[in-house]
């Protein structure tokens, strides 16, 4: 009884969160223009998008930046997170930590001005970046979202422990062994997420976007953005609907996986 009324207690907070979904799904399929009309069921705002070549050339964009940020991010955040895990108790480690987790409690806005800051200085001191563009905004994403792989790999470690790493080491294996076969493995599922999560704060960032992009470079966020003003039509509702679909079946096929993955045994690092 007491787990059925816990439920119910849930129940408006699920509906608050996944009706406008379910209400965005319905209406991609609406031939109406507008989206408080019912007139029937098309594929018309799909066909729409499909021949909207800003608005396509805007969604590869982002995803071309997300995808470069991600990998960027990954790579420096899983050297943080692993400094952070195996020499956090000394004392240089601590401030470092500090610095680290300023990305996750300051406002974009505020990032978005320091980084924009950052890079004119640059320019007029040694010409780099040239203009700003694809490049400013990647490194802008990999900036802010470093910190964020960095939390998810310094927990990863820090559950693992060391007793794995170190009985390598006592039995032989060089530091590169030990870093290859034992420490990458236990690693990996903090990386898979950190770039997932880094790619997903990418694709979805405005502010910063807006202060470091350039002519000619708009990402899917500021493009979507700039539209609205004008009015909503189901064009993002069909937008929206695919983007959704390509998460849901991200996220079957890493439950999948992990049905079908083995749980590790004695002796098995996994």
């Amino acid at each position: 009884m007491r787990r059925c009324n816990f439920f119910l207690t849930l129940l408006p907070g699920f509906a608050f969160l996944y009706l406008p979904i379910a209400f965005l799904l319905a209406f991609s399929f609406n031939d109406s223009r507008l989206v408080s009309v019912w007139t029937g069921f098309s594929f018309r705002w799909y066909v729409t998008l499909w021949h909207d070549a800003a608005l396509v050339e805007a969604a590869l964009f982002s995803l071309g930046i997300a995808a470069v940020s991600a990998t960027l991010a990954t790579i420096l955040g899983t050297a943080a997170g692993y400094a952070l895990a195996r020499f956090g108790r000394f004392p240089f480690c601590r401030g470092f930590a500090a610095l680290l987790a300023a990305p996750l409690v300051l406002p974009d806005v505020i990032t978005g001005i320091s980084l924009l800051l950052v890079f004119i200085a640059a320019q007029r001191l040694i010409g780099i970046p040239f203009e700003r563009g694809a490049g400013t905004i990647a490194i802008a994403h990999a900036s802010f979202s470093l910190a964020y792989v960095a939390v998810v790999v310094q927990a990863r470690l820090a559950d693992a422990g060391t007793e794995l790493e170190e009985a390598a080491a006592d039995l032989g294996a060089p530091p590169w062994v030990v870093f290859a076969r034992i420490t990458a493995p236990l690693m990996a599922p903090a990386l898979v997420s950190g770039w997932l999560l880094a790619f997903s704060l990418s694709l979805d960032d405005l502010v910063v976007a807006s202060f470091v992009s350039g002519p000619g470079a708009t990402t899917l966020p500021m493009v979507l953005f700039s539209s609205v003003k004008l009015g909503v039509t189901p064009e993002y509702f069909a937008l929206a609907t695919i983007v959704l679909a390509i998460v849901l079946l991200a996220l079957v096929g890493a439950w999948l996986a992990r049905l079908g993955r083995p749980v590790a045994g004695p002796g098995r690092v996994g």
